[in-house]
Order: structure tokens, then C-alpha cells, then sequence
């Protein structure tokens, strides 16, 4: 291939990734703001109670959101590698295996719903009245979690198969409609946390209609269900594909479940609340940053497939310089406006809350950055199939780094250690990361 061939190709890897993730960023985006629009009407409705009960269950949805997305990411990557060298039946199976392990976990979830809410609301601490406001929200997110996980198999796969618009118009649509159903079932008809529960649970009901509606109809998809053959080494690699963004999901919901403890003994339920604001804020900041590595896998695949190392490495570095530039805009909003985004939310306008949160908001988003260049990483050594150096990265992330480093801090500078625990682990995760890639920067060909 000549110089100026492959530099064309380089360009069109970049605008590719370029398209693809703007689409799956804006997607995200309408995610991100309905997670925001739950946590600002659920502070609105029922002030830090609400609050309070909504941080304790997300470790749950997180649960839920990452299996989804580790069946989805590991099928999506093992489809498009096959896709690529023209294995058209191959990348079927892969499809139809996503589907039926998506379908087969998330009944448990359903079961564990239906008999086991209760156990599984006091294990995450709540007590009172904030466990009753718990325990409905937590039942009915368990009930829907088919529809939270088929969504994301879906969407994934859309985007994989070359409609990253259908997957962007799928997430939009849920979004919007949570927004619209969050403010109609907890004001209007007066639901509370069952109504802002039942109005996130409906959104993935939409998102999988209008995937299923665009695509399935003759000769708009490329993927198709077949008959089911189960194969363990294809369970295998979906299941070591996605892993890495399974821990990378799970994570969130454990660092959460971990700082609520720390909290509750430092300063009770004022602030869980008060960290309630900074987690769900994280969650936005995190689904950009997912949003954009997300939509650079197909494209990191596709070009993996087809042996291009140099158009791997370029969108790599073009994707960390659009993380990092918007890393930077979003801390220097949090800055800005941390005293107005915190008092949106403080429905009472307790002192102390507002103090905590503003402090938080300002210490905890310094991880922003870094966090978007691990996630980043992470995936691109997922869709390369480069599954240790992905797993180490996650691990270190969800586990080995967060967990000690919260304990430590917090036991070292209180509340302030608390803020600071997530930060100083995605620096020290960035620094390791990045000495691995400098260490073996070439992908292995797949040929």
C-alpha cells in the first residue's frame, strides 16, 4: 500500500470515528440528561429522602447496565472483527448467543425482583424510611431489567452493523420520554419513587422499539437471529470481550456502594445525599466519556480486522484529545457554577448539605481527564482483543485501587479524602496505562 493510500485511509478511520462517536456522544448525552432530570425531579419530589434512597440502589442498575454491556460489547466487538473478513454466518451466531444470554441473566434479576427486594435493600444499607423508598424503587428496576439489557444488546449491535444514527435516535427517544414520564408520575399523579422507578423503567421499552421497528425490516440489518447452537468458547469470548466493560460499569456502582458506607459513618444520611448529587453528575461525566469510546469501537474493530495498525493508533490519539477537550470544558463548568448546580437540587436549602456538595462536586470531578483516557484505553485494547492489559486497567479501576484508596483517604482527610479517593485513582490507573501502551504500542494483526 502506498504512503498516500494509507494516509487516505488514516483520514477515513478518523471521520469515521468522528461520525460515530458525535452520534453515540449525543445518544449518551440523552441518557446522561435523564439520569439527571431522575435525580433533579426525585430532589424535587421528595427532597434528600429521595435522594438518599436513589444512591443507594444505582450500584443495582449498575449491576444491571454492565452485564448488559458486557454481553453487548464483547458480542458487538466479535461481530464486527467477523463482519469484517466477511464471516457473515459466524457474526450470526455471535448475535443470536448475545440475545439469548441477555434474555437468560436478566430473569434472575426479574426473580431476585419478585422475592428478594427486601434482603437485597437492607445489604445495601437502608434503613427507615429511606429503606421503604428504596425497596420499591429497587423492585421495579429489577423487574424491567430484561428491557434495560436487551436495549443495550441492540443498540450496540445497530451501531456495529453501520446505523450508529438508529442506535442515537433508540436512546433519545427513551431519554426524552423518561424526562416527560419522570415529571408526569411524581408530580401530576403523585407517584413518587414508584412513578420516577416506572418512568425509567418504560425508556428502554421505547429505545427497543424503535431499533426493532428500523431495523428488522427486510434488508435494513445485516445481523440476524439463527438457530441456537450453544458454543462455550463463543459464550467464552463474548463473555472475555465485554468483561473490562463490565468492570468498568460495575465499578461505578461499587465505588458508590463503598463511599455510601464511608459516608453514612461520617455523616449519615445528609451525607448520602449529598453525595447522591456527585454520583449521579459522575454518571453523566462517565456516560460522555463511555459515549466516545463506544463509538470508537466499531471502528477500532473493523480496522483490527482488516490488519490497519496505523489507522487503529490514530483514532486512538484523536479520541483521547476529544476526551481530554472535553474533560477540561466540563470541569471548568463544575468550577464555575458548582454553587448553582447543588443548590438545584438542594430542595430545602440545608447549609450543610450545600457545603459537602459544593466542596465535593469541585475535588471529585478532577479525576474527569483521566478517567475519559482509561476508558478510552480500555476499549480500544477490548476491541483489539487485547483482553489482559483491558482487564488489568478495569480491575485496577472497579477494585484493586478504588476501594483501599477510599478507605485510606477518608480515614487520612474525612469527607475531603472521601471526594479526593476517585480522582488520584484514575491518575495513578492513567500513568500505568499509558507506561503499558508505550510498552507494546503496536496491536496484534488480525489476519
Amino acid at each position: 500500500m502506498s504512503e498516500g493510500a494509507g494516509d487516505c485511509q488514516s483520514k477515513a478511520a478518523k471521520l469515521e470515528f468522528l461520525r460515530y462517536a458525535s452520534l453515540n456522544v449525543l445518544g449518551m448525552l440523552g441518557l446522561s440528561f435523564y439520569i439527571f432530570a431522575d435525580t433533579f425531579f426525585i430532589a424535587r419530589g421528595m427532597g434528600a429522602e429521595g435522594l438518599a434512597a436513589l444512591n443507594l440502589v444505582l450500584p443495582v442498575y449498575g449491576c444491571i447496565y454492565g452485564i448488559g454491556m458486557m454481553i453487548a460489547i464483547g458480542g458487538g466487538t466479535r461481530y464486527s472483527i467477523l463482519k469484517s473478513q466477511k464471516k457473515d454466518k459466524n457474526a450470526d451466531e455471535v448475535f443470536t448467543h448475545a440475545v439469548f444470554l441477555t434474555l437468560l441473566i436478566s430473569l434472575v434479576f426479574v426473580g431476585v425482583g419478585l422475592w428478594g427486594s427486601g434482603k437485597v435493600t437492607g445489604l445495601l444499607g437502608a434503613t427507615g424510611k429511606v429503606f421503604d423508598t428504596s425497596r420499591i424503587y429497587l423492585q421495579v428496576i429489577l423487574f424491567f431489567a430484561p428491557m434495560f439489557m436487551l436495549n443495550s444488546v441492540l443498540t450496540t449491535f445497530a451501531k456495529n452493523d453501520g446505523f450508529p444514527r438508529i442506535a442515537m435516535a433508540a436512546m433519545l427517544t427513551g431519554s426524552i420520554s423518561n424526562v416527560i414520564l419522570d415529571y408526569l408520575f411524581i408530580f401530576p399523579c403523585k407517584l413518587g419513587m414508584f412513578g420516577a422507578a416506572l418512568a425509567t423503567g418504560i425508556a428502554p421499552v421505547l429505545g427497543i422499539g424503535i431499533v426493532t421497528i428500523r431495523l428488522f425490516l427486510p434488508k435494513k440489518q445485516n445481523f440476524h437471529l439463527t438457530a441456537l447452537h450453544l458454543k462455550k468458547e463463543l459464550i467464552g469470548s463474548i463473555a472475555a470481550g465485554g468483561f473490562p466493560t463490565f468492570v468498568a460499569e460495575l465499578s461505578s456502582g461499587m465505588v458508590i456502594l463503598v463511599l455510601n458506607g464511608i459516608v453514612l459513618r461520617l455523616q449519615g444520611d445528609l451525607g448520602v445525599a449529598a453525595y447522591g448529587i456527585i454520583a449521579n453528575l459522575s454518571l453523566i461525566m462517565l456516560s460522555v466519556f463511555n459515549g466516545i469510546a463506544q463509538g470508537a469501537q466499531p471502528v477500532f474493530s473493523r480496522n483490527y480486522g482488516q490488519g490497519k495498525t496505523k489507522q487503529v493508533k490514530g483514532v486512538l490519539s484523536l479520541g483521547c484529545k476529544v476526551a481530554g477537550g472535553i474533560a477540561a470544558l466540563g470541569y471548568l463548568g463544575i468550577c464555575l457554577y458548582a454553587k448553582e448546580i447543588t443548590a438545584a437540587f438542594n430542595k430545602d436549602g440545608n447549609v450543610q448539605l450545600q457545603q459537602m456538595a459544593e466542596e465535593g462536586l469541585r475535588l471529585y470531578f478532577l479525576a474527569s481527564a483521566f478517567a475519559g483516557t482509561n476508558i478510552l484505553l480500555s476499549m480500544y485494547y477490548t476491541a483489539t482483543e487485547q483482553v489482559r492489559p483491558a482487564h488489568v486497567i478495569s480491575l485496577l479501576r472497579g477494585f484493586i485501587l478504588i476501594i483501599p484508596m477510599a478507605f485510606l483517604l477518608a480515614a487520612a482527610g474525612g469527607m475531603r479524602g472521601v471526594w479526593l479517593a476517585f480522582p488520584v485513582t484514575e491518575i495513578l490507573v492513567t500513568a500505568g496505562g499509558s507506561w503499558w501502551y508505550r510498552r507494546s504500542r503496536q496491536p496484534v494483526k488480525c489476519m
